[in-house]
């Protein structure tokens, strides 16, 4: 596997679209931490609410690892794509077909795939750690490692990304029709959550019934769940509607989910003509 990893490795260190997406999702996991950490200090902090309900500093490092993993979850759009583009590639320039051709087995390359996939997600959550890091020791509070298990959430979340994007390269082959049906994928299953949440709250409201939110409950929204802003006065406000966070039930459905989606890329793969 590690001599396979070199080659991809190979394949990848000069690609553009690598970098570019690569150093924007860097940079980005830190602007977009930045701008929350900016706004909190020189604006929330000064408004008569904040000093009704009380002060809330999002990078204490109590807090920290949960903002900057929640934060950073908006972003993993960018490993994603480059997921896609990466396999697609495959396909498109007939790469894959050269590579059994030269003595690789499908179950070692699918497998490289998934393995590049695991790495960028690993990658991914060490930039954020590093990031969450950082602004912790910013914020002057004493060091703290409560809610780093939410860094854990963040990888869950990124390997689902990058899954979902490596089954749907693999079943479409072409990157630009590849990436329009991830995010229409995505965004139709954003809507369908939405209208299961609210169904949720109706259920509580109206019959007493908490089934939690069961717009989590769905593929891609399952490792969303799993990431939530740190507990603030206002969302305390909105406790008392909300259904419970079934934490747990989320993450028995997001492993499922990757196992899912593991398996049926390995089966595309396997049983499909090249």
């Amino acid at each position: 596997m590690i001599k396979l990893l070199k080659i991809e490795w190979l394949k990848i260190k000069n690609y553009n679209a690598f970098i570019i997406l690569s150093s924007f999702f860097a940079l980005g996991v830190v602007a977009i931490n930045y701008v929350i950490y900016s706004v909190n200090k020189n604006m929330f902090s000064e408004v008569s609410a904040a000093k009704m309900i009380g002060k809330f500093s999002p990078y204490d490092f109590d807090k920290t690892w949960q903002t900057t993993s929640y934060a950073a979850g908006w972003i993993l759009l960018l490993p994603a794509l480059l997921i896609i583009m990466l396999m697609t590639n495959e396909f498109t320039y007939r790469t894959h077909r050269q590579n059994i051709i030269d003595g690789w087995g499908r179950k070692q390359f699918i497998e490289v795939k998934m393995m590049t996939a695991l790495i960028a997600a690993l990658l991914s959550t060490l930039i954020v750690i590093a990031t969450a890091l950082i602004f912790g020791l910013a914020s002057c509070t004493s060091f703290s490692l409560d809610g780093f298990s939410h860094t854990g959430f963040f990888f869950l979340k990124a390997l689902t990304y990058n899954m979902v994007a490596l089954l749907i390269s693999v079943l479409i082959r072409r990157t630009g029709f590849a990436t329009g049906v991830f995010f229409i994928y995505m965004g139709f299953e954003n809507f369908v959550s939405q209208l299961l949440d609210v169904w949720s709250i109706k259920l509580r409201k109206d019959d007493g019934l908490d089934l939690g939110s069961m717009g989590d409950y769905l593929p891609m929204n399952a490792a969303d769940g799993l990431l939530t802003f740190p507990d603030n006065p206002l969302k305390g406000l909105a406790r008392g509607v909300m259904p419970t966070d079934y934490t747990s039930i989320v993450m028995v459905l997001c492993a499922a989910y990757l196992v899912l989606f593991c398996w049926w890329s390995y089966n595309r793969i396997i049983k499909t003509d090249l």
